[in-house]
């Protein structure tokens, strides 16, 4: 079954108060043409899970500044002075992870568990007293796993039937976002017939998409941005 969505009919599938999985890492993988959407139709107590927040007044920043973002999952905005400023006048709930651990927590949650020990940060200002555990005579933070009711996902690549491809570091986050999200919602400028990947060039199933948007061009947003795919 054919899973091309209008841009449109995509994002307005997403309710106020939602929460929503970004893919990227900086700029590569990230979704603007979805979030300029999300931006446009105006929801708004949403709560953003993203590796960054971009840079200011784009990609998910912009959503942030129109305030449409209630609470921001990371593991940092040194590189955004609006939503800096916004954090430190209490505009906007910050949760803060390391890198690895906020992908971690995402792959759990798309792995079916519900959540990790680990002894990293266990002496940082982000852990509680309550977050700790005793096992084997060594203390562990407990990690919980990271669902959301959606994931937008930029991919170089896909077919009608949901099948991606990503490119570069888009990789680092997007596979294990479309595994933890409830609705998964993917845009690419470069759709076909199933069947024009093989196999081992697949990152993500379809299985775990729900609509594809196709791009009719990438805007300026996403900078210089060439995808490639291996033959």
């Amino acid at each position: 079954m054919k899973k091309n969505r209008t841009l449109e009919s995509a994002i307005a599938s997403i309710p106020s108060g939602a929460v929503i999985m970004v893919g990227g890492f900086g700029n590569p993988g990230t979704p603007f043409s979805l979030i300029n959407e999300l931006l446009r139709q105006g929801q708004t107590n949403l709560t953003l899970i993203k590796n960054d927040a971009n840079e200011a007044s784009h990609g998910v920043s912009r959503l942030i500044e129109n305030g449409q973002v209630r609470k921001l999952i990371t593991t940092h905005i040194g590189l955004n002075k609006n939503v800096i400023d916004r954090f430190n006048q209490g505009e906007i709930e910050v949760a803060f992870h390391p890198q690895g651990i906020l992908a971690e927590k995402i792959r759990t949650a798309g792995a079916g568990s519900f959540g990790f020990l680990t002894d990293i940060g266990i002496h940082s200002e982000i852990t509680r007293p309550d977050d700790l555990l005793d096992w084997q005579g060594k203390t562990y933070k407990v990690e919980m796993a990271l669902r959301a009711d959606f994931a937008l996902i930029h991919a170089a690549q896909a077919d009608w039937l949901g099948n991606l491809v990503y490119q570069g570091s888009a990789i680092n986050f997007s596979p294990l976002m479309a595994m933890a999200a409830d609705h998964v919602i993917v845009e690419t400028p470069d759709l076909g017939a199933p069947g024009r990947f093989s196999p081992e060039q697949v990152h993500t199933p379809g299985a775990f998409v729900d609509s594809v948007v196709q791009l009719e061009s990438l805007a300026s947003d996403y900078g210089i941005l060439e995808h490639h795919v291996r033959r």
